[in-house]
Formats: C-alpha cells, sequence, structure tokens
C-alpha cells in the first residue's frame, strides 16, 4: 500500500492567524473578527467529527442529487466522464505508474468527502446545496465504492464509524526530523563513497533476452530461438485446430440470431457502455465485461470484484439465460437486492430482447 503523509497544517495556520491582531494593531489597520464573521468562515470538518453539522441523507435519496448535480461531471456511477475524474474505483492502483486517486483508493477520511462536497461542490454553484443533502451525495459515494448497503442513511451520529480503505496509507508528516537534517549537512566533496568497478558484464551472466517467437509471413517458418521452435510450433497448432463441431455449433447460433434486432440491441446498448464494455478487446471498468455471459453462471467473470449481492447468486445457481437476463434488466434492483448496479432498468420488453440477442451475438 502507497503511503502518504498527513500535511500538518492546522498548527501552522493558527499560529499565522495568532500574529495577525499585532500587525493589525501596529499598522493601524483593520479590525479584529466578530465570533459570527469567523463562525461563517469555519466551516471545516475534522476526521473526528467535529465540526460536522446536524442532518442526515440516504442513497437513494443521493442517487437521485448525484444524477441532477454530479453526474454531467463525473458519470451517473461516480465512473468519470470525459476530461472529469472518477470518484470511485482505482483500489491496488496507487503503486502503478498510473495511479487512480479516488475515494476509494486514496483518501484517508469520509470527512474530507462531505467537506469538500460541502465547500465546493456542484462546480460552478459551490455551497448551493443543503446539509442533508450532502450526506445524501455523500452516501451515495459510499455505496459506489461498495463500501455501504443500498438502504444506508448517514447521519452526523453514525459519520464517524465509516472509514475508508486507504486510511492506514498515510502517516504524519516527518520530514523535519528524518529528512532535513540529511539534507542540510555540510556536503562531501571527495572521498564520499566506496570505489565503483564492473564486476560482471550481460553476456557473461546471460540475462540477455531472447528473440521473441514469430512466424515469418512470406515463408510460414518459425523464426526464433531453435530450442523454443518445436514448441511454439505445437501451441500455433493447437490454437489453430478448433474442433469442427465448435465451429459449426456458433455458426448455427449466429445464423439463429434475427440481425435487426442484434442492430437494435447494439443502438440500446448505449445506456450500458458507461459501465460495461462488450466485444472484440474488451475489458473490465465499472462494471464486468460481458462477452460469452449468456448461459454462463452469474459472478464468473475473471477479474471483476462483484458485490455480495452478486457472488451470492453466483453461488446459489443463478445462470443468465433468455429469462434470468431479462428480469434482470427490467428490475435489476428487484431481482438481485443489495447489488452495486445503480441502474434502474430497462422498461420496454422489445428493448430487453433486442439488448439480450445483442450479448448473444457475442457468447460462443
Amino acid at each position: 500500500m502507497s503511503k502518504c503523509r498527513k500535511l500538518i497544517t492546522t498548527t501552522a495556520l493558527m499560529g499565522v492567524i495568532g500574529v495577525l491582531p499585532a500587525f493589525a494593531d501596529t499598522l493601524g489597520l483593520g479590525r479584529l473578527a466578530l465570533p459570527e464573521e469567523i463562525a461563517a468562515w469555519d466551516v471545516a470538518v475534522m476526521p473526528d467529527g467535529r465540526g460536522l453539522p446536524e442532518g442526515a441523507g440516504n442513497v437513494f435519496d443521493g442517487e437521485d442529487l448525484w444524477i441532477d448535480y454530479c453526474a454531467v461531471c463525473h458519470g451517473d456511477f461516480a465512473e468519470g466522464a470525459g476530461v472529469w475524474p472518477p470518484i470511485v474505483g482505482g483500489r491496488g492502483t496507487l503503486t502503478a505508474d498510473r495511479p487512480l486517486k479516488t475515494v476509494e483508493s486514496y483518501w484517508p477520511y469520509l470527512s474530507t468527502v462531505w467537506d469538500y462536497v460541502n465547500r465546493s461542490m456542484p462546480f460552478g454553484a459551490a455551497q448551493t446545496l443543503e446539509t442533508d443533502e450532502v450526506y445524501a451525495i455523500t452516501a451515495y459515494i459510499l455505496y459506489s465504492a461498495g463500501l455501504v448497503d443500498d438502504d444506508y442513511e448517514l447521519t452526523h451520529e453514525n459519520f464517524t464509524e465509516n472509514r475508508l480503505p486507504n486510511e492506514g496509507g498515510f502517516y504524519f508528516d516527518d520530514r523535519a526530523e528524518v529528512e532535513f537534517p540529511i539534507f542540510t549537512q555540510e556536503p562531501c566533496m571527495s572521498d564520499c563513497g566506496a570505489p565503483v568497478s564492473i564486476s560482471a558484464r550481460a553476456t557473461t551472466l546471460n540475462v540477455t533476452p531472447d528473440f521473441p517467437i514469430i512466424r515469418n509471413l512470406y515463408t510460414e517458418d518459425l523464426i526464433g530461438n531453435g530450442a523454443a521452435d518445436a514448441a511454439a510450433e505445437e501451441v500455433i497448432e493447437d490454437a489453430s485446430a478448433q474442433p469442427e463441431a465448435e465451429a459449426g455449433e456458433a455458426e448455427t447460433q449466429m445464423a439463429s440470431l434475427d440481425p435487426e434486432l442484434v442492430a437494435a440491441g447494439e443502438a440500446a446498448w448505449r445506456q450500458c457502455r458507461t459501465c460495461h464494455q462488450i466485444g472484440d478487446g474488451a475489458r473490465n471498468g465499472t462494471g464486468p465485461q460481458l462477452n460469452d455471459i449468456v448461459g454462463k453462471m452469474a459472478a464468473q467473470v475473471d477479474g471483476f470484484r462483484y458485490s455480495p449481492a452478486f457472488v451470492d447468486a453466483g453461488e446459489s445457481g443463478v445462470i443468465w439465460d433468455e429469462a434470468t437476463l431479462d428480469a434482470f434488466l427490467e428490475n435489476p434492483a428487484g431481482m438481485i437486492p443489495r447489488n452495486r448496479m445503480s441502474f434502474r432498468g430497462v422498461r420496454s420488453a422489445d428493448e430487453r430482447a433486442a439488448l439480450i440477442a445483442y450479448m448473444k451475438s457475442y457468447t460462443n
């Protein structure tokens, strides 16, 4: 887990504020702020809950508010939209070359979320949200991150019970004690380290990488290391030798699909593609990729982290046949309660049939 310093700025800020009255008196400028004036600006919320106003908001209300105020920039499911950042996801990416820093992967305290939404959102209309609306939006963010259930209500009383995944990934800023002494010493100008010498060469250590195994496009011969040629040829032959029965079965299935229905499903897919990919190169995103999903058991796509509700559905034997898919597409929350898929459903039976035909066209 990546570690980040907690910048201790509050003490320093209070020190500056403490000397301001002295400057004002010396220069004959201004006056001391009145208590009510300070209270109007003092809206900071601390990790231990200090500064939180009384209030409450639930996930369902938060979803409606999110669609109204937040989705245009951050996506319907907090997955990000265009150049605007995602709010959830990214767990395990902080040590990657391109880390995704979100509430779910990076932020240490829920108080930061509440404070930021209250102080700076929505974009262009900051501080226009009511207190209960801020609680509801924060609850929806927790739900989108898979940290609470869909019936959860966030209040000032249970606020500090919520812990974000990366809370333990921060430590207090210790540079003054640890790093500053190292970099404030007299610099070494000679004999600063052990002499450097070449102890071995790559050719001696046999670490030069082998050439990849490729096929010559003109002669159909394999090019590469002779020792691996036979094994590579065997793999290529195995991959190309698909059973005729399987190929015939796939052709029969494709022939049974109505091309117009598949085309209608492709057009209807626009409401799904925010979270799901399908087709060549499809990858998991906010939702799992949906190649080969029809006829398969629920919650079985490799590499995707399903919510507990979906895992339970798979373990109970739910199969994505046409009838099950139709029921789920009509009412996702009704068929699999407490699942994290924040989608209201497809009301049109014809549209659901088209979507299922489209998914079947990408099922072997």
